[in-house]
């Protein structure tokens, strides 16, 4: 079984800046829809909560071995799951780079701390057991 670990953290203070000075520009550029609707929508949107989502979106790209050069932010996107944790949905080219590598499922954590928030993501490939037990790759 292959694993792979991205970690990253993020500024608050910086995002926050960047939100001031490039407002709907920025959020657009680096956040879904969905994303911003979830930390307040554009006019309060939470630096702090935005900030977890991008220190995600930087874990998973190291999680991934992708270069971050021209990355098309939104086809990372960290939504809430079920109970309300940070889970990932890929698409495009994440989606193709996870598929070409056989990775089929994602851990994300992120938290908080002053003026800083940080992610983990742990890249893994799904194992299946067979009928007499055995753990088998996919």
């Amino acid at each position: 079984m292959e694993l792979r670990v991205g970690l990253d953290l993020v500024s608050i203070a910086e995002v926050r800046r960047s939100i001031a000075n490039h407002g709907e520009h920025y959020l657009s550029r680096v956040f879904t829809e969905r994303e911003v609707a979830d930390c307040g929508g554009p006019e309060l949107a939470s630096a702090a909560g935005l900030a977890g989502r991008f220190a995600a979106k930087e874990a998973t790209i190291k999680a991934l071995a992708s270069s971050d050069d021209a990355t098309p932010w939104a086809d990372i996107e960290v939504v809430r799951g079920a109970r309300g944790e940070p889970t990932l949905r890929l698409a495009g080219l994440f989606a193709d780079i996870a598929h070409d590598a056989g990775l089929t499922g994602f851990s994300v954590s992120i938290t908080h701390e002053g003026e800083y928030a940080a992610a983990a993501v742990i890249a893994y490939q799904t194992l299946r057991t067979s009928a007499v037990g055995r753990i088998i790759d996919e």
